[in-house]
């Protein structure tokens, strides 16, 4: 038996259904090719759908009793009354929501009134970019859009000059998820990984699927694409848990809805990575990095499909919980691009995040190694992200724990081996789960990032905040005024991670015995973080 309950708001030319799979769709009936809007939230079959004007919300029922009240322009839930908390019990009949008393009337075994009265609540509770984790975001200059990715296969293109939604397609890998995104050189097409083992190529503005790539053979997990022009050939480059970097040429003259991998290279089949493979990085025009789960990172060359050099990040300091064995993982990589004009070079080329919350800078010339390994969150939380400026003078890294770290990395790493960790420039909390994307933009003036929190937020390089995608109101970004700053989202003021950190909190010994602490930690000689 096919359910399906609608209510059409002709004065907006908007279509509201809902079924049996749980979820609520917005629709143009005059463009019924996709919806508008998903509302998801219900946990059993959606039985009764009702849009009041007047209020721009939508009230829905489901066949639990569960009734729940929608923001009809940013989509977000306002509110869920559980049947225990309304009382109704059995099964729904019947349901009518009257205007007038702005009540509900719902008939089971017996007849209820739900007077509803939704109050003004802050809208740092209610605003969420996506309803489901964010697992990826990237800027597109070409358009000055913000594409936003979550894990159930959800696509959002923003306005980043003001916030507001411009689309949104879904289902982009069936029930698979999405892990990874990118732009073709010209920005008119987005490419999709999923979990699903295929890569999608996209028209983003209308959510169309131009082409598919994937192998043959069972499909395994997408980790990480990217699109790099080599001479003249444009292909994307995807790396997973088959092991193997797979390269798909983009012809342009190619109508082909499916495409395959063109063959291995040689050096990755007989010397490449053991483990899955988690990042892939370019530096133009011929360096391409690769990093896996056992720690291992090859920089290849994409031209001959050599490998170039491979390094092996530390293993985790002593004195850390491992009963599952250490977690040596790299997932983050990130290019210094204008150290690398000089092949001969013997300064840091390189970054990869490590084991226990580390960051490790590399050279790759003059015999590759470590130069550098530090740890920039005090509860050693993971290094979830990393992005440098244009010209390799700031350093932004991201944890899990929501925190984004500045560095001055100007000289840092430049003459060999550094002791120390370079100079702190700033850091704040931009969200309360781990921060899954991050990225400068407007020449790194502004920072974009997305979270585990349902949330993609924007930035200035200093840590101001300006607004969250999806929030009701909307910000210019040329326009310091019209951004969140001083304030902050509520769920960060209040999360406890977000209190600053004090010495006299973090010690064991009294106050007044820091000043002989910090006599014996200065005697104290340091260990070349760069040995073992």
């Amino acid at each position: 038996m096919l359910l399906s309950v609608s209510r059409i708001l002709r004065r907006k030319n908007l279509l509201v259904t809902g079924g049996l799979d749980r979820i609520i769709r917005v629709w143009n009936p005059y463009l019924p090719g996709k919806p508008t809007g998903v509302l998801r939230g219900h946990r059993a079959p959606v039985m009764y759908v009702h849009v009041a004007f007047e209020e721009n919300k939508v009230f829905s029922m489901s066949a639990d009793n569960t009734v729940k009240v929608w923001d009809l322009e940013t989509h977000g839930c306002c509110c869920t009354i559980s049947s225990k908390a309304s009382g109704i019990k059995g099964e729904l009949t019947a349901c009518l929501y009257l205007p007038g008393p702005r009540a509900l009337c719902v008939a089971t075994g017996t007849l209820a009134f739900l007077h509803l009265k939704v109050g003004s609540v802050p809208e740092s509770h209610l605003v969420r970019s996506h309803q489901e984790p964010v697992v990826c975001c990237r800027y597109n200059p070409a358009f000055r859009h913000v594409v936003s990715c979550c894990e159930a296969s959800v696509v959002k293109v923003w306005d980043f000059e003001t916030g507001r939604q411009v689309s949104e397609f879904i289902g982009t890998h069936g029930n698979a998820g999405i892990t990874c995104l990118t732009f073709d050189s010209s920005g008119r097409r987005l490419v999709t990984g999923g979990r699903d083992g295929c890569l999608k190529i996209w028209s983003y503005n209308n959510g169309h699927c131009l082409h598919t790539l994937q192998h043959d053979e069972n499909q395994s997990e997408v980790c990480d694409c990217t699109y790099m022009e080599v001479n003249r050939n444009r292909c994307v480059i995807a790396v997973g848990w088959d092991r193997r970097i797979n390269v798909y040429f983009d012809i342009p003259r190619d109508f082909h809805h499916f495409r395959k991998p063109q063959p291995h290279w040689q050096d990755d089949l007989n010397h490449g990575h053991k483990e899955d493979i988690l990042c892939v990085a370019q530096c133009p025009p011929f360096l391409l990095a690769t990093s896996s789960y056992d720690g291992e990172i090859i920089v290849w060359n994409v031209i001959s499909g050599h490998m170039y050099c491979k390094l092996n990040t530390p293993s985790p300091m002593d004195g850390q919980d491992h009963r599952e064995g250490p977690d040596r993982s790299v997932s983050q990589l990130a290019f210094l691009k204008t150290r690398l004009t000089k092949l001969d070079s013997a300064s840091a080329a390189l970054i990869s995040n490590g084991p226990g919350g580390s960051v490790c800078f590399w050279k790759l010339f003059s015999g590759s190694g470590l130069v550098a390994n530090f740890t920039p969150s005090r509860e050693k939380a993971q290094v979830s992200g990393i992005v440098v400026t244009s010209g390799d003078t700031l350093a932004y890294l991201a944890d899990q724990h929501g925190f984004i770290h500045v560095y001055d990395i100007q000289e840092y790493g430049l003459q060999g081996t550094e002791l120390q960790a370079p100079n702190t420039v700033t850091s704040w909390r931009a969200h309360v789960s781990m921060v899954t994307s991050l990225e400068l933009i407007e020449g790194g003036s502004i920072v974009l990032s997305s979270s585990l929190d349902c949330t993609v937020r924007l930035w200035s390089q200093d840590g101001a905040y300006i607004g969250t995608f999806g929030q009701n109101h909307p910000w210019d970004v040329f326009t310091p005024d019209s951004w969140g700053h001083p304030r902050v989202p509520f769920e960060i003021l209040t999360d406890p991670r977000s209190m600053p950190t004090h010495r006299v909190l973090e010690t064991d010994v009294p106050a007044g015995c820091l000043e002989g602490r910090q006599e014996q930690d200065h005697g104290t000689e340091e260990k070349d973080p760069c040995e073992g």
